[in-house]
Order: C-alpha cells, then sequence, then structure tokens
C-alpha cells in the first residue's frame, strides 16, 4: 500500500518566500518519517492559492535534500508545456533523483489556465494524447521524427535518458467518465479524488477502466491510487465549487450537466457531508478505519494525503497531523 503525501496548498497569511520554507521543512519531515512520496501539484496564475507552478523545480529540490523519498508530479498538466522540454526536464530530475521520480500527468480542469497561456481547452485532449506519445517516444534516446496535429518534430535526440529503465512510472488523473477507459487501453496507473465525485461515482468509473485494461492485455492488474484530504476545510470546497462552475459549457470540459451538477452538488454539502463523504479526519485509529473501508470500496493501492486543503491549517498542526499518519496509520496500512 503506496502512502504519500500532496503538497500544493499556500497557507493562508504565509509569504511566498516562507511557503517554499513550508514545503522543503514538510518533505524533509516526510524523508524522515518513512513516507513513500510527496506528490506536488501544478497551478498557475492563482498566488493565493499555490506558488508551485514549476513543479520539476520543486521536486529537483526536494530531490536534492532527500536520499529516500520519492517525488511525483500531481499532475504535469502536459497540454500546456512542449512535450520534449518535458521529457528532458523529467529525465532531469529522475538522475537529480537517483530513479526516485514518479511522473504524474493529465490535462486540468481548469479551464483558465488554458485560457491565460493561450491554448484552446477543445485541444486538450488531443495535445494530451499527442505530448505523451512524445514524451514516451524522446525517453528512448533515440533519434525521432513525429508529425502530429499539433506537434512536428524532425530528427530529435533527447539527452539524458532516464534514469529508470525504461522511464519513470507514468501515472494518469482521472476524473471524467471518458478518462478512465482510455487510461485503462493505455495501460496507465491512475489518481482519483473525492473532489467534485462521490464513492458510487468512482465505483462507477473504476469497472470500465478496469475492464479497458485487461481487454487491451496489459500485464499486471490495474492501479490506482486515492487523493484524499485529511482534515475537512470549508473553504477548500467552496473554492472547489466555484472551479467547476466555471468549466460549465466550456468545449473540452464534458457534458454541461454533468459539470453543472458536479458543482451544485459540492455547494450544497454540509460539514457533516464532508466529514462522512469526503474526507479522513479524527484520531489515528479512525483514518486508519476510513482509509482501510476506502481501500477495500475501490480497491486501491495506495492513498495520497492532502495535508492542507484550503490552506488554512496552521504549520504545528500540518506537522502533528504528518507525524500522526507516519507513526500510527502508515504501519497499520501496509501490514
Amino acid at each position: 500500500m503506496h502512502f504519500g503525501i500532496f503538497v500544493e496548498e499556500l497557507r493562508h497569511g504565509a509569504t511566498q518566500a516562507g511557503a517554499f520554507r513550508d514545503i522543503f521543512e514538510t518533505a524533509d519531515h516526510a524523508e524522515a518519517w518513512g513516507i513513500d512520496c510527496a506528490w506536488l501539484g501544478e497551478i498557475h496564475f492563482t498566488p493565493s492559492r499555490s506558488i508551485i507552478s514549476a513543479s520539476l523545480q520543486v521536486a529537483s529540490a526536494i530531490a536534492a535534500r532527500t536520499r529516500r523519498l520519492r517525488v511525483g508530479t500531481a499532475v504535469q498538466v502536459l497540454p500546456l508545456n512542449h512535450p520534449l522540454r518535458i521529457a528532458e526536464e523529467v529525465a532531469t530530475v529522475d538522475h537529480i533523483s537517483e530513479g526516485r521520480f514518479e511522473f504524474g500527468i493529465g490535462r486540468s480542469g481548469v479551464v483558465r489556465t488554458y485560457d491565460t497561456y493561450g491554448v484552446r481547452y477543445d485541444e486538450s485532449q488531443a495535445r494530451f494524447r499527442e505530448a505523451l506519445d512524445i514524451v514516451r517516444r524522446a525517453w528512448t534516446g533515440e533519434p525521432f521524427s513525429y508529425e502530429g496535429e499539433f506537434y512536428r518534430i524532425r530528427d530529435a535526440t533527447v539527452a539524458p535518458r532516464p534514469y529508470q529503465v525504461p522511464h519513470p512510472p507514468i501515472r494518469m488523473a482521472a476524473t471524467s467518465d471518458e478518462t478512465f477507459p482510455a487510461a485503462g487501453r493505455l495501460g496507465l496507473p491512475i489518481f482519483v479524488g473525492l473532489r467534485s465525485t462521490e464513492i458510487s461515482d468512482l465505483q462507477a468509473q473504476l469497472g470500465p477502466y478496469r475492464e479497458a485494461w485487461r481487454a487491451a492485455g496489459h500485464p499486471g492488474e490495474p492501479s490506482v491510487y486515492l487523493r484524499i484530504p485529511v482534515y475537512a476545510s470549508t473553504a477548500f470546497f467552496a473554492r472547489q465549487t466555484d472551479l467547476a462552475r466555471s468549466a460549465v459549457g466550456r468545449a473540452g470540459a464534458g457534458p454541461a450537466d454533468r459539470r453543472q451538477m458536479q458543482a451544485e452538488r459540492m455547494a450544497a454539502l454540509s460539514y457533516d457531508d464532508m466529514l462522512a463523504r469526503k474526507v479522513a479526519f479524527g484520531t489515528a485509529a479512525a483514518i486508519v478505519d476510513r482509509l482501510s473501508e476506502l481501500r477495500e470500496q475501490l480497491q486501491l493501492d495506495g492513498v495520497v494525503a492532502e495535508l492542507n486543503p484550503g490552506g488554512r491549517i496552521p504549520q504545528e498542526l500540518e506537522t502533528r497531523s504528518l507525524e500522526i499518519l507516519a507513526r500510527d496509520v502508515l504501519p497499520a496500512l501496509k501490514s
């Protein structure tokens, strides 16, 4: 059972310099206390939410100050960067970490980020597929050319090749009904979450994912990591509601009625709803019971804990929570 932490939020009232110090302090604790991986978000143009816009650079800094902890992206937004540049930078971080990098990928549901970059969101799925294909080819270290709808490459040889052979593990974020079978066909492990969805939704979506994996003939078992807050923050879910509403009706964002339903469902959440359906919160024993129940319901093989959703938890309480998770929760889940 993989047990990682998700690092993204800017703590309320923190300076940007202080936020970087918090990130590195959290990574140091994770290294010392046996956490498997620190997963980094990628957030653009929202300084009140996060300063991790360049997640690979932050991953490189964490890799350089640790020796055991794995570090990953959750997720690198493939359509917003040139895939050759992504291939080079990821391979470089993989070498700096000596093979401790995890490559989480996705296309993000934050439409306004695409607007700011000047990239059409209705092209995001096609751009994602092309970018992933190019990155994989680039990591062979052999010359290759590519002729796609968005990218045209002539006789490129990318260096360095990744430290891990053939490349770092790739894990894809899955949120929409269409994404789950697509990930299964590609043979990719996935992240799932409970921000805009419910456990019953995930159970329905994971079936097609696992069926598509097996139908495509991929070896091994499909892998699912759940990203889940360990503390309920009303401010956090209010923000997620606004983000969901902003995508309603946008091309590439899926059916408008589905987005609208998700937004309204989040807006109607009470505090008790959050505790019961969206988070793992309470004593170590209660969290073990909650995560064990979710592991059984969703057939999980990993959990990624959001330590400070909403950005309102003081550093000392977040650190205390991480210590309890590492000391009392992680061993129980791995036994």
